[in-house]
């Protein structure tokens, strides 16, 4: 296979239609919902994946990639254990960025925000339609911690089954939930040639008060 360094990959982004101010919705969440319809009808895998970023009480910060459940005004929602890295991290410096990035449709959403568990009656309301492994992999991964083999966790989820075996119906875990990121920045990415993208932010500026920016690529 020939070795090639990646200063010498190159794609050339050819959007004909690109992204102006007049085309947006007046709210970040009604624009965001246009564009993950677009995502989901143009076959993408996954288009719900986002990149997570959070930080520790020192500002260290982690990524990840995990899957939004659900938005709508008052943020986005993902579940982890609250136990995991990223869990530890929401909770001990409430603030983080997602990133979308749809690259086949040469679009990326990023936002910027609070961080903070969602209710438990949510949690629990999500929880209870998922996938029966789903559910007993909740209980079984200590997620983020370091585990002697793969045999090993496989027991632990042989327990969680045999705890909850048959038709018992598998709670969620009490160290396991939701977690919403409130919007203070939405900025809507759409590649343009040669490197012109269009980025247009939505910024908070008061209690249900946002502006719109175009930001330089």
């Amino acid at each position: 296979m020939r070795d090639t360094p990646p200063a010498d990959l190159r794609r050339e982004y050819s959007a004909v239609e690109g992204l102006v101010e007049a085309d947006l919705a007046a709210r970040w969440w009604s624009q965001f919902h246009h564009w993950f319809l677009d995502a989901v009808a143009a076959g993408l895998p996954e288009p719900n994946a986002m990149v997570v970023a959070t930080a520790d009480a020192q500002g260290r910060p982690s990524t990840r990639t995990v899957l939004l459940k659900g938005y709508d005004e008052r943020g986005l929602v993902f579940y982890t254990n609250y136990e995991s890295r990223k869990g530890v991290e929401a909770l001990a410096n409430p603030h983080a960025s997602l990133l979308l990035p749809w690259f086949p449709m040469q679009r990326q959403v990023v936002i910027c925000g609070t961080i903070g568990p969602v209710d438990r009656a949510e949690t629990e309301a999500y929880f209870a339609g998922r996938p029966r492994g789903s559910q007993l992999g909740a209980w079984a991964s200590p997620q983020s911690r370091v585990l002697a083999d793969r045999s090993a966790l496989d027991a632990r989820f042989r327990d969680a089954a045999e705890r909850f075996a048959g038709d018992v119906p598998v709670p969620a875990p009490p160290h396991w939930g939701g977690l919403r990121v409130v919007p203070e920045t939405v900025e809507f990415w759409q590649g343009r040639a040669s490197r012109l993208h269009d980025r247009l932010r939505y910024r908070q500026t008061g209690a249900d008060e946002w502006i719109i920016e175009r930001l330089a690529p």
